[in-house]
């Protein structure tokens, strides 16, 4: 079963998101900020990080950043999942993120994009 570390500091969301990629037979791993997704990937090795933007203690930003920084984690797949981008925000570039995905989106929308990006591994 493939693991992917899902960061989202809402409650709800991710509880939502965990449950749509469980469904499509991920082992789902919750975290509620970045820092905690860096600890996951570090323990846990997963296939991919999927992580909201906006978090406290550490953004999705900042822990692509340091995925990126790390050789082990250098090539490990991000998929950003947001509700607060606008055009022209090129946070998500400048961190190499492998996807994007919108906030609100649909169960076969976020199952798509993290298949896309398991893909391109």
């Amino acid at each position: 079963m493939t693991t992917l570390v899902l960061a989202e500091d809402d409650h709800d969301i991710r509880a939502i998101a965990a449950r749509i990629l469980r469904r499509a037979g991920y082992e789902v791993i919750e975290v509620a900020d970045g820092s905690a997704a860096l600890d996951a990937v570090r323990e846990h090795r997963p296939a991919m990080v999927v992580s909201d933007i906006d978090m406290p203690v550490m953004s999705g930003v900042d822990l692509c950043l340091a995925l990126r920084a790390d050789p082990a984690t250098k090539d490990l797949p991000v998929v950003f999942v947001s509700g607060s981008l606008v055009p022209g925000d090129t946070r998500p570039e400048q961190a190499q993120a492998t996807a994007i995905l919108s906030k609100p989106f649909l169960p076969r929308d976020l199952v798509a994009c993290v298949e896309a990006a398991l893909s391109r591994r």
